[in-house]
């Protein structure tokens, strides 16, 4: 099996964690997502590669299931809750392992064109201060102006919130991002370093390998 290799290596302005969110049971992919190897190379390991300047870096995902060199494995804490139960998972680990808090890089295990160089955009946009204004969260945005919460940072301070959103029986990770102080990164910084940041395979792709550039058609003026 193919390893990759990541794009723009030197690690974040910023001291990031990082967890990947892996404990779903890839219905609507018909196998296990994660391991579905795109290019020779899992998912997981894609998504991991644009982490490796991340440390701690955490697997969120039930025991026995993967095996992924260099990351810790921490079983889901709500499992079947979805990536906000996913995210919980990540930051009380996170919290336990870093007295003073910190951010953590938070990705799903199905975003195999993210590169380093989107965790460094995003962290680049903290370096006034890692709490800079009481943000709790960066987020770039797509060429929809929208949101995208399955990869983007997090802060530790932001786990109360977490707990009760999930606790009050709500799972959508957009809600997170309605209560948190976000700051945001404009689509045309994301496609500049990363065009196919947002690319996700929810079922099995018929993209060709190598992938054309991604998106087809340049950002907006």
């Amino acid at each position: 099996m193919k390893t990759p290799t990541p794009l723009h290596p030197d690690p974040p302005p910023l001291s990031l964690a990082a967890a990947i969110t892996a404990g779903g049971h890839s219905r609507r992919f018909g196998q296990d997502k994660a391991l579905y190897p795109l290019g020779g190379v899992p998912l997981l390991n894609r998504v991991a590669a644009s982490m490796e300047g991340c440390a701690p870096r955490l697997l969120i995902a039930p025991e026995g299931r993967y095996v992924l060199p260099a990351w810790q494995l921490v079983p889901d804490l709500r499992p079947g809750g979805g990536p906000l139960a996913g995210l919980e998972t990540a930051l009380a680990a996170l919290t336990a392992q870093v007295q003073e808090g910190g951010w953590l890089a938070f990705s799903a295990v199905d975003l195999p064109f993210l590169i380093s160089g989107y965790w460094a955009l995003l962290a680049g946009q903290l370096l006034a201060g890692s709490r800079a204004g009481g943000v709790q969260a960066v987020t770039g945005l797509d060429e929809s102006g929208r949101r995208q919460p399955l990869a983007a940072l997090y802060h530790t301070s932001a786990l109360p919130q977490v707990t009760a959103l999930l606790d009050g029986g709500e799972r959508r990770m957009k809600a997170l991002l309605n209560l948190l102080p976000v700051r945001e990164v404009g689509w045309r910084s994301v496609h500049a370093v990363c065009p196919g940041a947002f690319v996700n395979l929810n079922t099995p792709p018929g993209l060709p390998w190598p992938p054309p550039a991604l998106p087809d058609r340049p950002p907006p003026t």
